[in-house]
């Protein structure tokens, strides 16, 4: 018999605060029973098992994220836009590691379909419709921007930038004035209409 007042939610929360705390890679529903001191079989009335609640971690992390995001974005537009966007990004990477770190977990397609994800790949197209991009550029942009973000946060919280001059944030503001730069000057594909030519044999 479940414990009461045990919930997904309150697994889901716990397990949020546990990744951020030890590492996503350290939750596991043992862990979690020790935390709210119940027996491991307790839990899976809430929970089909280990992938289970990591799956239902990433998608908490995911909307967390999205609603962050959304709220930033709230009456901006261009590189206005685009800085909100990415401190966003940063910002919750930076308080919150291990649920950031859920938000990478791989998901199957019909549960990556109904997640948040969704809505951070609608938010970045709303920042490039102030670019002028059309397609399939402005998803070439999306992935570039995906990309940095990813990339900057990932090798900052690695302690990647921690020992040199000038300062992470420094750079971070100039990473950013560079992609208004990029976007604002995207570059043109070669030759679009014509079809790319065999290699030789």
């Amino acid at each position: 018999m479940a414990r009461a007042g045990l919930t997904a939610q309150r697994l889901v929360e716990a397990g949020a605060e546990l990744a951020d705390e030890a590492g996503f890679e350290q939750v596991t529903p043992s862990a979690l029973a020790r935390r709210f001191n119940v027996r491991v079989a307790s839990l899976y009335a809430h929970v089909k098992g280990a992938q289970d609640l990591r799956t239902r971690i990433a998608l908490f992390a995911l909307e967390e994220l999205a609603d962050r995001g959304a709220a930033a974005l709230a009456g901006r537009a261009g590189k206005d836009a685009l800085t909100a966007f990415a401190n966003v990004y940063r910002d919750y990477a930076r308080e919150h590691p291990g649920r950031y770190a859920a938000t990478r977990l791989p998901l199957d397609p019909g549960t990556a379909a109904a997640s948040a994800g969704g809505r951070h790949a609608a938010m970045m197209r709303a920042i490039l419709r102030g670019y002028d991009l059309d397609e399939p550029e402005r998803t070439h942009a999306v992935r570039l921007l995906g990309s940095v973000f990813h990339g900057y946060v990932s090798l900052e919280a690695s302690g990647g930038f921690s020992h040199s001059a000038p300062g992470s944030q420094e750079s971070w503001a100039r990473v950013v004035d560079a992609l208004d730069a990029l976007l604002r000057n995207w570059p043109a594909p070669d030759h679009p209409d014509e079809p790319h030519p065999r290699p030789r044999q």
